[in-house]
């Protein structure tokens, strides 16, 4: 199990279209990913739990990842946040 802290720099912070994106990012992994912001958790594959996040641009939150392919899913989810 990996654990990364990472700040959100999407300059739109995680609206409807960016968040659809990330969960397109970790459905591609069999890894199980979850994302936690202040007391949330919530499965980074499921649209609507990452919906209630809310989160803005400077954000930090958590990336856990657990499986074969964590490695791969955490970096790739940590490029995603911090592409402009």
């Amino acid at each position: 199990m990996i654990r990364k802290t990472v700040t959100v720099e999407l300059s739109s912070g995680l609206e409807a279209r960016p968040i659809a994106m990330l969960v397109q990012v970790a459905s591609q992994y069999e890894s199980k990913i979850y994302v936690e912001c202040d007391s949330k958790r919530v499965n980074a594959k499921s649209i609507m739990g990452m919906m209630t996040l809310g989160l803005a641009a400077g954000e930090e939150l958590i990336i856990t990842a657990d499986g074969n392919d964590e490695q791969q899913a955490i970096s790739d989810i940590e490029k995603y946040l911090k592409s402009n």
